[in-house]
């Protein structure tokens, strides 16, 4: 007898098959009563009739537990009212293991910090378990659109001797009696992969160490950045549109069920659509003003402002050209404004906030070495990636895309802290609560 998944089941049609699982609920009507069954590809309902299947199985209805493992022999049957067409005549039942507590994860309410430190047995939820497939589709679609535009993976160190996005927000630790850093990004270790292959790009995790508690922030979260020679401002804006369009495209295409469990509302991504609006800085500040908001000229976007400016327009919106201040040192200045620095935030609909950070480096050395003085930054960390304007500096521009925001875009989550397999940090927003579905 063969073993077999639940997403396989079609391909077995009327075949006796064995399937190893869990049990997710259980419900009896009469002399029948039905298991439903997780094996980490799908839900299945398998159906336990006096007579069909052995009596010792017949009867092990009152004694089963949620999260009992079990396997189970039984011939599929084709059933379109059943989650996922199909369901399971069962023959026998053998227990691998009984839970003999009580499974902590109930069908109610439970808070926040409850279900993330619960985190490892949260993530079989259904709507957990949609979500993490979903972003593992976002992972491989990424993946591939950067091999299939031929990108080398140049994976960036994780302990770093310097900061990229400034120093608040380092983790510090003692590094063999020195001072080392948790990386912030991978951007500058990529410049020096576009230096030598053209394009190349990291994906991996990044650290902030901020204590500020949104829906928006992580303190560890993961980061895929691109970098590309020969490449401005503009190019760099199409780069990020495509890679965008690329994934939103193979998520629904590949991953129909698990927006449908997440009740995602697939008419807001299927109109996200190229060109996407580009807009300065100067006109996404005029956009607040006409719509009541008494907005500082020269401070960087809050939360709000993110949303009321992306909520003109369907698709992800690229704000370009910002003060030169609100930018890190790396930023070139535009040419015709040099107040002005060539970087570039895109902006979610639907209040997401920034998903894709970037812009045009700077390639003159005296300028670079001018700007990471003013930014107080010592310029000895900075020797390697100065010799990167030394010897063969070229235009050049890339971009970071956060993956945890981009996927509570995409399923359409506001609590991004539950995307992560991680304990709660303190920019988690605490004192909510959910359902364990949630």
């Amino acid at each position: 007898m063969e073993t077999v998944t639940i997403k396989d089941l079609k391909n077995h049609e009327n075949e006796e098959v064995k399937i190893n699982g869990w049990v997710y609920n259980r419900r009896s009507i009469g002399k029948v009563w039905f298991l439903i069954l997780r094996d980490g590809t799908g839900l299945l309902q398998c159906v336990v009739v006096d007579g069909e299947s052995d009596s010792e199985s017949f009867h092990l209805e009152q004694n089963l537990n949620q999260e009992d493992s079990v396997s189970i022999n039984g011939i599929v049957k084709k059933e379109p009212r059943a989650v996922g067409g199909y369901e399971l005549g069962v023959k026998s039942i053998s227990v691998v293991n009984h839970t003999s507590n009580e499974y902590p994860i109930s069908n109610k309410e439970h808070g926040t910090d409850f279900l993330m430190s619960n985190r490892h047995l949260w993530i079989r939820s259904k709507r957990q378990n949609s979500i993490l497939r979903i972003r593992h589709q976002i992972i491989k679609s990424i993946r591939d659109f950067f091999d299939n535009n031929d990108f080398i993976l140049v994976d960036s160190p994780v302990f770093t001797g310097n900061a990229v996005e400034g120093t608040t927000t380092l983790f510090e630790l003692e590094y063999f009696e020195k001072k080392a850093y948790l990386t912030q990004s991978g951007q500058l270790y990529q410049e020096a992969g576009a230096m030598a292959f053209g394009k190349s790009y990291c994906f991996g995790p990044v650290f902030r160490a901020e204590k500020s508690k949104t829906r928006r922030h992580l303190t560890e979260f993961w980061m895929v950045e691109p970098e590309i020679a020969y490449c401005d401002l503009d190019q760099n804006m199409d780069w990020m549109e495509s890679l965008v369009i690329y994934i939103i495209d193979e998520v629904i295409n590949k991953c129909a069920l698990e927006l449908n469990v997440l009740e995602r509302d697939l008419e807001k991504l299927k109109c996200v659509k190229r060109p996407f609006p580009r807009i300065t800085y100067d006109e996404a500040v005029d956009i607040l003003k006409k719509n009541g908001v008494d907005f500082q000229y020269g401070k960087d976007f809050g939360g709000a402002d993110e949303t009321i400016i992306s909520n003109q327009y369907d698709s992800p919106v690229m704000i370009h050209r910002w003060p030169v201040d609100t930018k890190a040192f790396y930023m070139k200045r535009d040419e015709d404004n040099k107040d002005l620095a060539k970087g570039v935030d895109m902006i979610a609909p639907e209040g997401y906030g920034e998903i894709v950070g970037g812009g045009q480096r700077e390639d003159d050395i005296e300028i670079l070495i001018d700007t990471i003085r003013h930014h107080d930054l010592p310029l000895k960390p900075f020797e390697w990636y100065l010799d990167l304007r030394r010897y063969g500096s070229v235009p050049h521009s890339g971009f970071g895309l956060g993956l945890e925001r981009f996927v509570a875009w995409i399923c359409g989550t506001k609590h991004i802290s539950c995307l992560l397999y991680t304990s709660p940090s303190p920019r988690d927003q605490r004192g909510s609560r959910m359902p364990a579905s949630a």
